[in-house]
């Protein structure tokens, strides 16, 4: 291929695929589909795009690179505390889970497809996989209450190596005529990957933390520094044991994200950014290369059936004989068995040895990809359309979820929180300052440490119960861009700041980026601050005590129906006599700043 050419399906690519993404957002649908729906647009229909020609022989080692950079990424959002309750059954899912999607989704392959045996076996470790990156949106979306949560968003990301060397044993035990060889190769090849990935993952982990903790690689050059590092690792990983690279960088992830020696918030941020790029480029150019007979193969009544035997039936029984004994609800369990999306790992192993068999002349090496894709397409419709329905029928979707995500934890915050925990309703606290993460810790209150203005906020942040954002840092862009942020998943009307300052009312922020004004005309952080360091503290005040009381300023209502309202000068809740009101009490009021008189009327009936 000419350069100009390359250089123009290069460029085609890249655009194609932000703005697949772009549409997506605007359109709020799971990403991957138009994605998918694009490449096989440029590539199949139309031939605008020749992904083999354009990249040669560096095509799947970009894939394999770019697969390890996502898993890593995935990694680093995977909180161990977010797992004690609920280890042994992702332990479970990605082991028997594992067996038994293998197992079933190979005979339907079998049997309703016709492969040969060899590939029906491998289909089948390749579908064996979730996809994190359409599981964690929808999570986002729908805010399941109780454990599916952390279980699903483990269970995605973990399963990925361990279905990659699934299908590793299994491509292996093809070229195997002698059985006793076979298990030997299968014993070895387990072992070796498992040993190379965890070996190599925690040491380079930890030699990076080091590196990073002692200064010895300067701020600039930590991202790529990172970057440099997981592809380094993965690469070597892979030089001593085929596909161990996606155990190790996924082990370093986990390994970098579970530790206080350095905080990588901001090499999250340039991980993120660099997915969105990935991910785009991965799933177009691996759709562009199917064949136009391929398509004829995704839309049969054959493969129609087969991808209602993995939703209907496969899912179904890995989950339930994966969670037997471990006290999760009938619901719960129903739950997590309506939602297995395929992805990206999916995608590009099955791409990977697809081209593997077609270069040691296996006549099934075709057939590999179209089914493979028709999964990754059939259950990503089903999961996306279905799933939210689901969850509300089993009662685990609340429509009107109470919980608060306050972000900034300030001393006074951190007290603001301990009210609303007392009160009953869930609130986390989120903020970059590690040191006061580590106090509302210890106080016993959820916290969440990095930036919210982050993609990957989104990804680890465990919104089940949350119906609010409430911003209250030093920061005024920060406040109204964590709004702004927010506002796909919790609503407009749902997202608050504190009260900006004159000077950043005048510019810099623009009135209409951010969220409701909160509490009171003035209230904003300086004034907050300054009450507290005088005195002021956070108390729970009955309505007919907070009427009474001077000198106070209310935060929130809770109603005697369990309900949480955020006061808004502009539009103050409704008091009843019964209901409570969390408040600023024993404020240092002057004519300057804030009088009790300048609160409104409140209703009591």
């Amino acid at each position: 291929m000419h350069t100009e050419n390359a250089l123009f399906e290069g460029a085609l690519l890249i655009v194609l695929g932000i703005m697949a993404q772009w549409v997506a957002w605007r359109l709020r649908l799971p990403s991957i589909l138009l994605l998918l729906m694009t490449g096989i647009i440029v590539g199949p229909l139309t031939g605008l795009l020749h992904v083999d020609e354009m990249m040669g022989d560096l095509l799947f080692p970009f894939v394999s690179g770019a697969v390890a950079i996502i898993l890593f990424e995935g990694g680093m959002s995977l909180r161990l505390k977010d797992i004690r309750e609920t280890g042994a059954v992702v332990r479970n899912l990605v082991s028997i889970g594992v067996i038994v999607t293998w197992v079933i989704t190979a005979i339907g392959a079998y049997t309703l497809l016709g492969l040969d045996l060899q590939i029906s076996l491998l289909l089948g470790a390749t579908l064996v996989v979730t996809g994190p990156t359409v599981i964690i949106p929808l999570l986002n979306q729908i805010r399941p209450s109780g454990r599916v949560s952390s279980v699903l968003r483990w269970e995605g990301i973990v399963i990925d190596p361990v279905g990659a060397i699934l299908a590793l044993l299994v491509f292996e035990e093809i070229f195997v005529t002698d059985l006793q060889q076979g298990i030997a190769i299968a014993v070895t090849t387990l072992i070796s990957t498992l040993v190379i990935g965890l070996v190599i993952g925690i040491a380079v982990a930890n030699i990076t933390i080091e590196f990073y903790r002692r200064y010895w690689v300067p701020e600039n050059l930590q991202n790529a520094g990172t970057l440099m590092v997981v592809i380094g690792a993965f690469a070597l990983s892979n030089y001593f044991q085929a596909e161990s690279g996606l155990l190790t960088v996924t082990v370093m992830g986990i390994v970098m994200a579970n530790q206080r020696r350095f905080n990588f918030q901001h090499v999250i941020e340039f991980k993120e950014s660099l997915q969105v790029l990935l991910l785009a480029t991965l799933f177009i150019m691996l759709s562009a290369r199917m064949q136009p007979e391929s398509l004829l193969l995704i839309a049969s009544p054959q493969t129609l059936l087969f991808v209602a035997l993995i939703i209907v039936v496969e899912r179904p029984l890995a989950v339930f004989i994966s969670t037997i004994g471990s006290g999760m609800s009938w619901k719960e369990r129903v739950f997590i068995s309506w939602m297995a999306p395929r992805g990206i790992v999916a995608a590009s192993v099955a791409s990977i040895f697809a081209l593997e068999l077609a270069n040691a002349g296996h006549p099934g090496a075709r057939l590999l990809v179209p089914y493979t894709f028709a999964v990754i397409i059939g259950t990503v419709i089903v999961y996306s359309l279905t799933s939210g329905i689901v969850a509300q029928q089993l009662g685990l979707s609340e429509r009107n979820p109470q919980g608060v995500l306050l972000v900034g934890a300030s001393e006074w915050v951190q007290q603001i929180a301990l009210q609303i925990q007392a009160a009953g309703f869930r609130v986390m606290l989120a903020d970059t300052n590690q040191a006061n993460i580590e106090l509302a810790e210890a106080k016993g209150l959820e916290t969440y440490l990095g930036s919210v203005i982050s993609e990957m906020a989104l990804d680890e942040i465990n919104l089940s119960g949350m119906g609010r954002l409430v911003a209250m840092t030093p920061n005024s862009e920060v406040n109204a861009l964590a709004a702004e942020h927010f506002e796909n998943a919790f609503g407009s009307r749902n997202t608050f700041e504190l009260r900006r300052p004159e000077h950043d009312r005048r510019g810099g922020i623009s009135p209409n980026i951010g969220g409701t004004p909160l509490f009171q005309e003035d209230t904003t952080y300086d004034y907050m601050q300054t009450q507290f360091m005088n005195g002021a503290q956070v108390t729970t005040l009955s309505a007919t005590l907070f009427q009474n009381t001077p000198d106070v300023l209310p935060l929130f209502v809770v109603t005697d129906d369990n309900e949480l309202h955020i006061w808004v000068s502009s539009n103050p809740p409704r008091m009843l006599p019964e209901y409570k009101v969390i408040a600023f009490t024993n404020l240092n009021c002057t004519p300057e700043t804030f009088v009790t008189t300048r609160l409104p009327q409140l209703q009591m009936s």
